[in-house]
């Protein structure tokens, strides 16, 4: 039996860009893998929500996705040290906790550098999770701002897939076992009323 999946008109926009050409990353270029939390995402569902996400979103020249502990879960990336980024973004994360905690503005829920050649931003996902976007050099903060912040939704929801996936996948292993032998009403502690 085959499910059609509905696509919301608004994940599958193209976001607006200053420009019609796209520098992309060299498509022989493999992304790293590292260790992951078996808990949110198994590696091979993170690697394909990377690639799914570098191919929707113009402008974004890299992602990374990190423990807030500072470990590479998984990336694509290229020319970046990758075990310094992620501890870099994990210092940058409880940064700007502090940060926004002193300056009274509630819970930080990006952070987002500009540099001269190009801009990152930090997102806590969830959990102990970090999700870090690089954009080009010729992009507007603004137009960074929302494709990084897609970005990140498109990783949010590539989870919760997962997570819905697993769950039916361990209620079907569930309801499919055979009952123990010996099951049927044989317990002592039921009773029945006629």
């Amino acid at each position: 039996m085959q499910t059609k999946t509905r696509t919301d008109p608004w994940d599958s926009a193209p976001l607006p860009t200053r420009r019609h050409t796209s520098t992309r990353r060299d498509p022989s270029s493999e992304p790293t893998h590292a260790p992951y939390d078996a808990e949110t995402m198994n590696e091979a569902t993170m690697n394909e929500a990377l690639d799914e996400i570098r191919g929707r979103l113009d402008r974004v020249s890299g992602l990374l996705v990190a423990t807030r502990d500072g470990l590479v879960l998984c990336s694509d990336t290229h020319g970046i040290e990758e075990g310094s980024v992620a501890a870099m973004a994990a210092a940058a994360v409880g940064l700007a906790t502090q940060f926004t905690g002193q300056a009274k503005v509630g819970a930080p829920r990006a952070a987002l550098f500009e540099g001269a050649s190009g801009h990152v931003c930090v997102f806590p996902v969830e959990g102990s999770m970090l999700l870090v976007v690089f954009g080009e050099p010729d992009i507007t903060m603004g137009l960074f701002n929302i494709a990084a912040r897609q970005a990140l939704s498109l990783l949010q929801q590539a989870i919760l897939r997962l997570r819905v996936h697993t769950v039916r996948n361990a209620r079907r292993t569930y309801f499919e076992q055979p009952a123990p032998a010996g099951a049927e009403d044989s317990s002592p502690d039921l009773v029945r009323e006629e």
